[in-house]
């Protein structure tokens, strides 16, 4: 699962990114409007967090601008601004939920972890596919109770197979979602997290869909 941070205040954009990361999402950062609006059109995110007072395009712009192009992406707006006027026009301009600064770190993470899980149609805040467990909170990951020790990748792998379990998901999306924009992408090591997971949680957990990808079995 990927998450890109728009924020200029380089302390906060840090810490974001480090809690983000801990919490086994791949993050990007941009300091600026101009950079926040190119990486969100030419990547793929499970979620933005957006600073409404950014240089250059400010928050409010780049939302607008993502919802009339018909980009999706869950957004939670953050900002200084705590008047009920601001609030409205972040939420009626396109964000999905917002959190007013200071804020704790745990509710920002909560949130992203909302949002995720309802844009994919997902209710239940653990998610469950026969005999595994993902709880995103504590990125904990257990079959028949047991919990299973992953990697950064491997977890971010069955995260994002288990938010859309639903469906058949190919390796270049699963590669677009669990690495960051300026990691080194090879599609080719996704096949290998795939084989890693078989090897800890079963060899039928996740089924390989010939020539078009992966999805959760049982």
């Amino acid at each position: 699962m990927k998450v890109l941070v728009v924020e200029d205040e380089s302390a906060l954009s840090v810490q974001l990114a480090h809690s983000l990361g801990a919490a086994g999402y791949a993050v990007d950062c941009a300091a600026d409007g101009d950079r926040g609006d190119f990486l969100a059109r030419t990547e793929a995110y499970d979620a933005v967090i957006l600073d409404l007072g950014l240089p250059r395009i400010d928050g409010l712009t780049l939302l607008r601008g993502w919802r009339e192009s018909g980009l999706q992406v869950p957004v939670l707006v953050l900002t200084a601004r705590d008047s009920w006027h601001e609030k409205v026009v972040g939420i009626d301009e396109g964000a999905d939920d917002y959190v007013a600064k200071p804020f704790r770190m745990e509710e920002v993470l909560a949130r992203v972890r909302g949002l995720i899980r309802r844009a994919s149609g997902q209710a239940s805040p653990a998610l469950r596919c026969g005999a595994v467990t993902v709880e995103p909170r504590l990125a904990r990951v257990c079959r028949d109770g047991v919990e299973v020790k992953l990697t950064a990748h491997e977890f971010r792998v069955l995260s994002y197979l288990m938010h859309h379990r639903a469906r058949v998901v190919s390796q270049g999306e699963l590669t677009e979602h669990i690495y960051a924009q300026d990691a080194e992408r090879d599609s080719n090591t996704v096949e290998v997290f795939i084989a890693r997971l078989r090897r800890k949680l079963g060899a039928n957990v996740i089924e390989t869909v010939r020539g078009l990808g992966y999805r959760m079995g049982s």
